[in-house]
């Protein structure tokens, strides 16, 4: 396998509801996701919203994928394409991102705060909706404070790294 095709299975960052938030479907695509998973239909188009049901810990249908995540290239692949930056230190950059990601999920877990979306994307922008509006009894505890240091900690990796903003 070709380094780019190693660093996209093994990242998942775009599969997992991190750096997108939906994938949209053409008309044409439809037929052919629609019987590899379930997805939400508007009108003549359709969407998913991530994490993606066919990803775990890799795309189980990475040669079928939508159109959309097929040509989807974050600025850690093109990094990688124009080799600006290694394989090794392309994974380890994924791999603190994914931590990051996964110390900010375990204090959303602690704090329970109560959000609509599944997608770690959605609840990232949910997240700062809340914080403008300082709405949140949370907002003024030590915890809810390192959670949004924590989330603007990653967000300045995922915008330097891989070209996404979140909050």
């Amino acid at each position: 396998m070709i380094d780019s095709t190693n660093i996209c299975l093994a990242c998942g960052l775009c599969c997992d509801g991190t750096l997108i938030g939906f994938v949209q479907l053409s008309h044409e695509e439809l037929p052919a996701i629609r019987e590899l998973m379930d997805i939400e239909e508007a009108s003549s188009d359709g969407i998913f919203i991530q994490p993606c049901e066919k990803y775990c810990d890799g795309c189980s249908i990475y040669l079928d994928r939508p159109k959309q995540c097929a040509s989807y290239n974050c600025k850690l692949l093109e990094y990688v394409l124009r080799k600006e930056l290694d394989h090794t230190s392309a994974i380890e950059i994924i791999d603190v991102a994914k931590q990051r990601k996964s110390a900010i999920e375990e204090k959303l877990a602690l704090l329970q705060l109560k959000l609509q979306s599944q997608s770690f994307y959605f609840k990232m922008a949910e997240i700062k909706k809340l914080h403008q509006k300082n709405e949140l009894e949370l907002a003024s505890t030590q915890d809810f404070k390192d959670l949004i240091a924590d989330i603007k900690q990653l967000d300045s990796l995922l915008s330097k790294q891989f070209g996404v903003t979140l909050f």
